[in-house]
């Protein structure tokens, strides 16, 4: 691995969670009140009721002039959205290929991530600190990947009527619990009256000023949950886009739980050059 990996796999950190929010966010219809913005985000959360993941998925980062970069990596998730362990390995490009992070979240308690470098055959624990930086020179910033922890917000909803891609929406406003442990000064989701999928989502920092522009596509219903195939978030004063989409998801397969600890992230990882 050369030094611009690895200062790449330095910066990894926890990938895909978001396939509980963005991606794989749920199967069937709203339910409860729809006049309450907690329940349809805790929808949007809690219905992945599968035990496990695993996907292949691709990550391409586009620059200003539309010039695209592609990186390929699989993920793999044991136990619900919240409560769960995720391990993520980058099979493509070379430079990156092996690189290895594990992702440890529990209710109550703060995510752990535990990174594995093929270059240095080591395993070491991944600083919190980093939640607005870019997730590997991508438009998604580590808090984007991250899993979202619904207590973390209070929620709005500001309207009921607006329609993105067909799909009549919810349109709610989350804001943090506590300003220091977001990048973000407020959301705005636009939620999927008959799934509940979030297809579009507004970003804006601490001044106010909308940084980020989240876009989900080409839902699919596999083992009876629906979710969004491709998603793209924009970051709009850089004029890049991040287009992140999946190949194949399987679920319930039985995945060893014995592989996701640190012990086991260095015998799961995929070596450079094989």
């Amino acid at each position: 691995m050369n030094s611009t990996s690895t200062h790449l796999a330095k910066k990894l950190a926890p990938l895909l969670a978001l396939s509980a929010c963005f991606i794989f966010g749920l199967s069937s219809s709203v339910s409860g009140s729809p006049q309450d913005p907690r329940k349809i985000m805790e929808d949007v959360y809690s219905q992945d009721t599968s035990h496990d993941v695993k996907m292949r998925a691709n990550l391409e980062v586009f620059d200003k002039e539309g010039h695209g970069k592609k990186k390929r990596f699989t993920y793999e998730r044991i136990g619900s959205p919240g409560d769960s362990k995720t391990l993520v390995v980058f099979t493509d490009p070379e430079e990156i290929r092996g690189v290895a992070l594990l992702s440890i979240n529990r209710q109550g308690v703060s995510d752990r991530q535990y990174l594995y470098a093929p270059a240095t055959h080591r395993v070491r624990s991944v600083a919190a600190q980093e939640r607005s930086a870019r997730f590997i020179g991508s438009d998604f910033t580590y808090e984007d990947i991250g899993e979202r922890v619904l207590d973390d917000f209070t929620y709005r909803l500001l309207g009921d009527t607006e329609t993105m891609d067909g799909h009549k929406t919810y349109k709610v406003e989350a804001t943090p619990v506590d300003a220091g442990r977001s990048q973000y000064k407020y959301l705005y989701y636009w939620v999927a009256q008959d799934v509940p999928v979030i297809l579009f989502a507004e970003m804006y920092d601490a001044t106010g000023q909308k940084v980020r522009v989240l876009h989900a596509t080409q839902l699919k219903r596999e083992a009876g949950i629906s979710g969004a195939r491709r998603t793209e978030m924009s970051s709009v004063q850089d004029a890049t886009r991040t287009v992140l989409t999946i190949d194949e998801a399987k679920f319930n397969t039985g995945l060893d739980e014995k592989l996701f600890t640190p012990e086991g992230l260095e015998s799961s990882h995929i070596e450079p050059g094989k």
